[in-house]
């Protein structure tokens, strides 16, 4: 396996190669930069500034309501922060369903004022030709399938998607033509695991699961998840990595009881 020097800028053609050299791909989601540049220090592949900042920053219960000018307003600090990284930003909901040139405007105007390297989109042949155009224009495109969460009020939850011959022969077809389409990734969200394996021998671009079993060709969590910070959320495919919502409850629990007992600040804490 070989290391990533944070002096080496990934592309989306090092990820391409990575998949056919065998080498998994790491993928963390970031929405500041102080955060961002602890993730990027430790040699994380892709920052994606997911729509999920909805529920994690805005404490919204889904991801609909965030906004290009919002998700653009957090894209700015991770892309400071990312000296290593491919930075991808998530299209919010209704920036790309309403027409091909609209959803092009909306992915040119992420990318030049954010200065993230690409836009991820949720679905299939639905969207392919809004995915087309944008890349004809040079934009670089993340496709998402399975489990996708601008769609929980089709969907009716947030359950695991493709268990059925039907929905997983469409989420197949899906990945083929986003990736003839020049789709630089996939993610693939809370599908069965022998199916995320399929998918991925199927196209030539990588695919990164959630939910989605080991044999993908990399793998992306939701940071704030995965440190423990949100301590409510427990699917069954989230490892937490780190208990940080203890500790920083904790440090507070101090720092409240240093103050009040006027300990804090000490002598030497003061000018």
């Amino acid at each position: 396996m070989s290391v990533h020097t944070q002096s080496t800028r990934m592309t989306t053609t090092r990820l391409r190669q990575m998949k056919q050299e065998g080498e998994k791909i790491t993928m963390l989601t970031s929405y500041d930069y102080t955060l961002a540049s602890l993730v990027d220090a430790a040699g994380v592949d892709t920052l994606l500034v997911g729509d999920s900042a909805s529920n994690i920053v805005c404490g919204n219960q889904y991801t609909l309501p965030i906004t290009v000018d919002e998700m653009i307003f957090l894209s700015k600090g991770v892309v400071r922060a990312a000296k290593h990284a491919l930075v991808i930003v998530d299209m919010p909901f209704g920036s790309y369903q309403v027409s091909e040139e609209e959803a092009v405007r909306n992915a040119i105007r992420i990318l030049k004022e954010s200065g993230a390297d690409a836009v991820k989109l949720e679905g299939g042949e639905e969207i392919l030709p809004a995915i087309r155009h944008m890349i004809q224009a040079g934009i670089p495109v993340c496709g998402h399938l399975g489990l996708t969460p601008q769609s929980v009020n089709q969907f009716g939850g947030f359950g695991l998607r493709a268990k059925e011959d039907k929905e997983a022969a469409k989420l197949m077809h899906d990945a083929k033509l986003l990736d003839e389409a020049g789709c630089f990734l996939i993610v693939l969200e809370k599908i069965p695991a022998r199916l995320a394996t399929e998918v991925s021998k199927a196209v030539s671009c990588p695919t990164i699961g959630i939910g989605a079993g080991a044999g993908c060709d990399g793998q992306v969590l939701v940071l704030h998840d995965m440190l423990g910070l949100n301590q409510g959320f427990k699917p069954k495919f989230l490892r937490r990595f780190a208990e940080l919502g203890s500790a920083v409850t904790q440090a507070v629990e101090t720092y409240v009881s240093s103050v009040r007992e006027g300990t804090f600040p000490s002598a030497d804490e003061s000018y």
